[in-house]
């Protein structure tokens, strides 16, 4: 059976266009705001992805740093993070949810217990960035059973024979990381040579969906349109502090962002 992600992969092909990803972290700036954004937000993505906040997030970058700083000063915990899922499961442009974090804290909510409360809150997948393959196999094969996809990551050096084990133990998605940097970074490769190299990751299985994501901006989403699908973090973190600073109502000035970058890729 197809799974969501699967089918939010089909329906944007079927409108020639790659699917749009956005990410923010649960919590940001309250956690009935990150809510009301993820709701906002679901009208014009294609799937969502989730953070939970990390006070020492290994690849994010200063712009997700801050949301994160910010629900945990929230008091934002797993229990929230599910409670958030569980509310935007119910409402009417309901999405996909990818759920996105760091292994040592699934390992302190406990292994187990974390899957059963994804399964139950209906998360459809989950990118563990610091648990890279082949340590992920036991953990990727956990997350298949409780009918949830494990989001394998992969990077411009990682090698040909090593990329061709992890499309194969691949769930619905591969995340293709665009360039060696942390979240949010200026794009310091040609959307030219990015597309180049994405090209031969699709080679090897032209079957997998994989997207792109790091660095991706309404500059320059439309050049990178070659993409199964492209993921906004940053950028969306960074309007979330902006609208904060201008005292303005950051679900709409989101809401408004994300529009814009939808309509930028059809």
């Amino acid at each position: 059976m197809i799974g969501p992600i699967s089918q939010a992969f089909s329906f944007a092909k079927r409108e020639n266009r790659p699917a749009l990803l956005t990410y923010i972290v649960a919590g940001d700036n309250t956690k009935k705001n990150s809510l009301k954004i993820l709701k906002s937000i679901s009208k014009y993505a294609d799937i969502c992805e989730l953070g939970f906040p990390h006070n020492t997030p290994i690849a994010d970058g200063g712009q997700i740093q801050t949301s994160s700083y910010r629900a945990i000063k929230n008091g934002t915990k797993f229990k929230d993070v599910f409670k958030i899922v569980e509310s935007f499961k119910k409402s009417k442009f309901s999405k996909p949810i990818i759920l996105m974090g760091y292994f040592n804290m699934v390992l302190q909510y406990g292994e187990s217990k974390f899957l059963k409360d994804c399964k139950k809150n209906k998360v459809d997948g989950l990118i563990i960035v610091d648990l890279p393959w082949p340590e992920n196999k036991k953990f990727a094969k956990k997350c298949k059973k409780s009918s949830i996809s494990f989001i394998q990551l992969i990077s411009p050096t990682t090698s040909k024979n090593r990329l061709k084990s992890i499309i194969k133990d691949s769930h619905e998605m591969i995340y293709y990381i665009s360039m060696l940097s942390t979240t949010g970074g200026k794009l310091k490769v040609s959307p030219f040579r990015i597309i180049s190299n994405y090209k031969k990751i699709k080679r090897i299985n032209p079957t997998k969906n994989c997207v792109i994501g790091f660095g991706i901006t309404k500059k320059n989403i439309k050049d990178l349109k070659a993409a199964d699908g492209l993921v906004v973090g940053s950028a969306i973190c960074k309007e979330i502090t902006n609208s904060l600073k201008k005292r303005q109502n950051p679900v709409t000035k989101v809401s408004n962002m994300v529009k814009n970058l939808k309509d930028k890729i059809l």
